[in-house]
């Protein structure tokens, strides 16, 4: 091989993709800005009421300048979000591509399978301005059932970027259980991305079993991001692979939500996204 071809597959090889990742819990569009608003403002949870379209045009605007969006409690389409597809609604006032959700447990009439029995659901979802190869949806193991974990693939082998979506239980036992169980699905990714609403703190015991068994890394800053309206823990994470590069997490304002978003720059190989 000539010297300019040998130069032109290692430039290849170690070109770049800067990719914009935001990880958002939504609320289902219900806005939150303070603490008395959980009693006072109970009914936006469970019914169609608010000014939720509203709410969904500002998240619109934000995750409009990210490439890969998570999103947690995301309704798919019932009673409460006025049988609108939050995640579809995004993706299309966004201009996403790609889109994919993965409904949690169903409050109120949860018995019935037609979306009209459902007053209440909540979803983990993924935006994405590129086509993943494969998405996985597994639910996860706890004491009350009904979360899971959403898996893109953007590659075709397991070296491959892999975003993982989650929103873990409020209760340690089950986050434990929950973490163990997306190490081992992350365990053999090692270009890999973790993003949700965990619920805790990344020094809680729970989280060291994830970092054990994968190459996810504590975040390298700590960012807080509940409540919304005085930031003063931080439970929502992107955590990535050590053989990734990323800059610049930060929260990101969310007037609609309890959780600020969070936000991070990341460059990815060429050759993972192929």
């Amino acid at each position: 091989m000539d010297a300019p071809a040998a130069a032109a597959l290692a430039a290849v090889a170690t070109a770049t993709r800067r990719l914009r990742l935001l990880s958002a819990n939504i609320q289902a569009g219900a806005s939150t800005r303070r603490y008395a608003d959980y009693a006072t403002r109970s009914w936006s949870h469970v019914l169609p009421l608010g000014d939720k379209r509203g709410s969904l045009d500002t998240i619109a605007d934000l995750v409009a300048q990210h490439d890969i969006v998570g999103l947690q409690e995301s309704d798919p389409g019932s009673w409460r979000s006025g049988f609108t597809n939050q995640t579809h609604y995004l993706a299309e006032r966004a201009g996403f591509d790609y889109w994919s959700h993965q409904p949690n447990r169903n409050v109120g009439v949860a018995a019935s399978n037609r979306r009209v029995g459902v007053v209440a659901a909540s979803a983990n979802a993924l935006l994405s301005r590129m086509e993943p190869v494969e998405v996985e949806d597994h639910p996860l193991p706890g004491r009350l059932s009904g979360r899971g974990v959403l898996i893109a693939r953007f590659g075709r082998d397991a070296h491959s970027l892999t975003v993982a979506v989650a929103h873990l239980s409020l209760g340690a036992g089950s986050r434990r259980s929950q973490l163990a169980f997306i190490g081992e699905r992350l365990q053999d990714h090692p270009n890999s991305v973790l993003m949700g609403d965990f619920n805790c703190t990344p020094e809680q015991p729970e989280m060291a079993l994830l970092f054990q068994r994968t190459r996810l890394q504590p975040p390298a800053c700590t960012v807080h991001t509940f409540p919304s309206w005085r930031p003063q823990r931080a439970i929502d994470h992107i955590l990535v692979a050590d053989g990734l590069a990323c800059a610049g997490m930060r929260a990101m304002p969310a007037a609609w939500s309890d959780h600020l978003a969070l936000s991070v720059d990341l460059d990815v190989p060429e050759s993972l996204l192929v």
